[in-house]
Order: C-alpha cells, then structure tokens, then sequence
C-alpha cells in the first residue's frame, strides 16, 4: 500500500510522503482562495475543495488538509474558523450548526515516544450526525462519533463518542442531560 491509502486505511503512515504533502498544498490553496471571499461564499471553490456540490455555509476562514475526506449533510453551517483535519473521513449530517474555532481533528501519533519521533502518524475517522449543535470552540478527536440532535457545549474536547440526543459538555466531554425530550433546558 501507498502512504495514502494507509492513511484512508487507518494504518501508520508517514505525512510527510510526496502525494499526501502535494494534496495538502492543494487544499490549502484552495482554502485561501475560499476564505478571500467576503460578501458571498465562494461556492465553486467549495465544490472544487470537497469534490462535490454542497449548499453549507462555511464562514471565513476555514481550512482542511485534504477536502476530499469531508462529506457535508445539507444545511450545514459553521461560524468562523472552523479546522478540520480530514486525514480519514469527516462526516457530518444535515442541519448541523457548527460554533466558531471549531477542530475536528482525525489525525493522531502513536503513544510510543520513539513511534512519535519516527514520524508516522495514523488517522481515525469523526462522524457527526444530524441536527447536531457544537458550540464554540469545541474540539473533536480521532475516532468520535456525535449522535444525532446532541448539543456539546462550548469550550469541549470531546474524545469519546457521545450517543443521541443529549447535552454533553466539559474537558473530557461528558453527559449531563440524555433522553428525548434534552432540547427542554
């Protein structure tokens, strides 16, 4: 396998291989000229990004790795500053509403101190499902998965999956209300 198909495989891989750093140069590029928009979202850089057409509203700035590891529902929105590090899949549902400096962060290092300075990395896919609100500064580590309707409040790190409709908050996010009536605060 190829660097970059360990890394869609969820293998070690090395980032710093020719194809994967020619990827993000382009998606950088690409989030620059998206982000110099200012009156109306640059649409057709968008789609160029993603590979896809997508009707989110992506506030500037925003920025990615890839773009192509990021699938968006309908009616997504997400204020400024929004990272993500699709380095595997980044998934997030319809009618999501996404607060501002926001990371999904797929990327991560082995523990080993000696596997960290060889310099490969591995990367866990984050899914978010619909009707989801992440407020304001939240950060959502490898592996995660948000239930539909939940809300994660403000200033999270959320580095386990949190279930369906329920109020999670804190360093390490927790749940503090579940069930299906958590919209009645």
């Amino acid at each position: 396998m190829n660097e970059k198909e360990k890394m869609l495989a969820g293998e070690l891989y090395r980032a710093d291989d020719p194809q994967l750093s020619a990827e993000r140069r382009r998606a950088k590029l690409l989030c620059y000229r998206f982000n110099q928009s200012v009156a109306e979202i640059d649409t057709a850089t968008l789609k160029e990004l993603l590979g896809r057409d997508t009707d989110a509203w992506l506030e500037p700035p925003f920025y990615c790795d890839y773009g192509y590891n990021l699938t968006l529902g309908e009616r997504v929105y997400a204020n400024h500053n929004l990272v993500v590090l699709d380095c595997a899949t980044v998934t997030i549902g319809d009618d999501v509403m996404i607060g501002p400096n926001v990371t999904f962060a797929t990327a991560s290092h082995p523990l080993d101190p000696v596997g960290r300075a060889s310099g490969v990395e591995y990367a866990l896919p984050i899914a978010i499902g619909s009707r989801v609100w992440i407020g304001a500064g939240v950060t959502v580590l490898a592996g995660v998965t948000i239930g539909d309707n939940t809300i994660i409040g403000a200033g999270s790190v959320v580095n386990k999956s949190i279930l369906a409709n329920c109020v999670a908050v804190g360093n390490p996010c927790r749940v503090i209300r579940d069930g299906p009536d958590v919209t009645r605060l």
